[in-house]
């Protein structure tokens, strides 16, 4: 890889490395050490094809990287770990209910991987229908059923435990 690869990929390192961790936090409903295994997993990933996918979109490419290999480890499993800490590292915005928080991120964790991939996607990672469509290889109707279905049960499971 020329100097100006180098230099640019650090740029993207610096930029999202951290962003791509809280993300495989969320997604991977496991514990911290395997979201970061996920992330290097990525990150190795976009290095070795840098060249090629820098020019289109390559926090797209590492994300999508990321989805596939959390959702291939929780078909592995079968059973999705929980997360062993209450909250994701060095979030950006102050949640003003942590209560509220930290039984939405429980209540997260219980839903299908796929599923937990759109509705992280969609609304934590603010990316469009057509977008998180693209990022997780799949179809605008199942991006929009699942997160559907996603909200609808936790709307459902919030409402048992009287927390909403």
């Amino acid at each position: 890889m020329t100097e100006e690869h180098e230099a640019a990929f650090d740029q993207f390192l610096a930029a999202r490395s951290t962003s791509l961790l809280r993300t495989a936090i969320l997604v991977c409903g496991a514990s911290q050490h395997d979201a970061e295994d996920l992330v290097q997993h990525a990150l190795e990933k976009v290095y070795r094809h840098w060249p090629r996918i820098r020019h289109d979109n390559p926090d797209a490419y590492a994300r999508r990287v990321v989805m596939n290999a959390a959702i291939s480890a929780a078909r592995r499993r079968k059973i999705i770990q929980e997360i062993t800490f209450a909250r994701p590292p060095e979030t950006e915005a102050a949640v003003p209910d942590l209560d509220l928080r930290d039984a939405l991120m429980a209540e997260l964790r219980r839903l299908p991987a796929r599923m937990r991939a759109v509705l992280v996607l969609r609304y934590w990672e603010d990316l469009s229908e057509s977008a998180t469509a693209a990022a997780l290889g799949c179809s605008l109707g199942t991006v929009k059923s699942q997160a559907a279905r996603g909200l609808a049960r936790i709307r459902e499971n919030m409402k048992e435990g009287a927390l909403v």
